[in-house]
């Protein structure tokens, strides 16, 4: 699937979760053009701190494809995965996974990010997973505006 498609998907659950209340963050997993899960953010919802965007789209998407090993899946994030995601990501064995705003974006929104980039942390784990930055950058830093706007937000 085109990488500006599944982004999109991935935006569109990122809004359908800020306006459920939740954070400005979205994530879309295809195999080939088959689009198998987007998922938003539900960290506040679950008060689970683990319940990022791109865990709660692996979790389905394991259940979809019935594996923990997801071999020729592309990911897509509206923002950098962090630490805990990329790790996650890198175990499932994706292909690849673009996104759009960065650590700093986040982090500069108020977010408690660890500053170790997907970069860095994919060539010192010696990961396989493609790295694919700067897909619709604009749309998905604006999540971070929408969500500003909103006067029940909450950082983590």
């Amino acid at each position: 699937m085109d990488h500006s498609l599944l982004m999109q998907h991935a935006i569109d659950a990122a809004r359908h979760g800020i306006e459920a209340g939740q954070s400005p963050f979205g994530c879309a997993i295809a195999l080939g053009d088959r689009l198998i899960t987007s998922r938003h953010n539900i960290v506040l919802a679950s008060t689970d701190i683990t319940a990022h965007a791109e865990v709660t789209a692996l979790r389905e998407a394991c259940r979809q494809i019935g594996s923990v090993i997801l071999e020729g899946c592309t990911v897509a994030s509206t923002c950098e995965p962090c630490p805990m995601c990329m790790a996650a990501l890198h175990w499932a064995r994706v292909d690849e996974v673009c996104y759009g705003a960065t650590i700093q974006d986040a982090a500069e929104s108020g977010f408690n990010e660890l500053h170790l980039p997907a970069e860095e942390l994919l060539r010192r784990g010696r990961s396989r997973v493609k790295r694919v930055p700067g897909v619709m950058v604009d749309a998905c830093r604006q999540l971070f505006q929408q969500w500003h706007d909103r006067p029940d937000r909450q950082v983590y």
